[in-house]
């Protein structure tokens, strides 16, 4: 997955995504654009009528697990690795970084577990340093000139 985030990885389709990791099986796919806020509203109405609820408490107790720095080094290698192969670009690298910050949980020794919050936090970190970086019109790679979706598939949770 890391490498999917890293090289900016996108799927072509529904089902591409799935294969990806990107969406589980019982998320919905909408083909047709012009049925896509149908579809969605039709999607809500059915939790309404079916009188969902979050079965899950938010979690309070450290639950999501971090990679710790044995990740890093080998993720940071692959990073490394793929720049210097020129399968992403200098910005690319710079957006793994960051990414890479978030899963290994920043100064963890080893995996471990830690708080939602904590996970929100780095993500608020990174996403604000990210946002003060000037991307040059250079930096784009090639891998990237293709367009995400050639027939504008949508996709939603339920």
């Amino acid at each position: 997955m890391f490498e999917n985030i890293a090289i900016a990885k996108v799927s072509t389709s529904g089902e591409e995504a799935r294969e990806l990791g990107y969406l589980r099986r019982a998320d919905l796919v909408a083909m047709n654009l012009d049925r896509l806020v149908a579809d969605a509203k039709q999607t809500a109405l059915g939790l309404v009528r079916a009188e969902w609820r979050q079965t899950a408490p938010v979690p309070t107790e450290p639950s999501i697990r971090v990679l710790g720095e044995e990740f890093t080094a080998a993720a940071k290698l692959a990073v490394h690795m793929m720049l210097r192969g020129e399968y992403i670009s200098e910005y690319d690298a710079l957006v793994a970084a960051s990414s890479l910050h978030v899963l290994s949980g920043r100064c963890s020794h080893s995996a471990q577990l830690v708080s939602e919050q904590y996970v929100l936090d780095l993500e608020r970190e990174a996403f604000v340093s990210l946002c003060g970086e000037r991307k040059n019109a250079g930096s784009a790679s090639p891998i990237h000139s293709k367009p995400a979706s050639r027939y504008g598939t949508k996709v939603w949770r339920a």
